[in-house]
């Protein structure tokens, strides 16, 4: 099945697909993630059964403000599919379940996604922070984060903004 042919082929259960520069989008509603992905993954034509990502994007002043962007591989039938699901500002932390129980990677993926932008994976095994340190306030991936100029909060230093350093 090529990209069209995909694209159209998820058109029949996806409202919203799409099909740009030879890779095909699906955007589905946080509470209908978990059975997109199941959907994705057992139906045999499909056959998406390894997520090889999970990523987060930050747009503040939007609604929805966050967007998560699933990557799913089918080896079986060589394709490719993102499926994107928008968490809006309230409540904060944004919340959307956990894709650990379908596929095993979305693990330390979505460990990644929780200590960069705080978003929570309900039902994950084991929701802490994997990157930064435990008694790290904020989270670094977020636009209202500050970029520089601030206490580095584990070290108790301090780091000017970047054009005044060295001077």
């Amino acid at each position: 099945m090529d990209t069209p042919a995909l694209a159209q082929r998820l058109a029949q259960r996806f409202p919203e697909v799409l099909e740009a520069r030879g890779e095909v989008t699906i955007t589905v509603e946080a509470d209908e993630l978990a059975q997109a992905l199941l959907h994705l993954r057992d139906e045999p034509d499909l056959s998406f059964r390894f997520l090889s990502d999970v990523t987060c994007t930050d747009w503040p002043g939007l609604d929805p403000r966050y967007w998560l962007a699933y990557h799913l591989l089918s080896t079986e039938h060589r394709q490719r599919v993102r499926v994107k699901v928008g968490l809006p500002p309230e409540p904060d932390p944004p919340r959307v379940a956990s894709a650990v129980p379908l596929f095993p990677t979305a693990n330390w993926l979505e460990r990644e996604v929780f200590d960069f932008y705080g978003v929570v994976f309900e039902g994950h095994p084991d929701l802490r922070r994997i990157e930064m340190p435990e008694d790290w306030v904020g989270h670094p991936l977020r636009k209202d984060h500050p970029l520089a100029g601030v206490n580095t909060q584990y070290k108790g230093a301090f780091i000017p903004p970047p054009d005044r350093r060295g001077l």
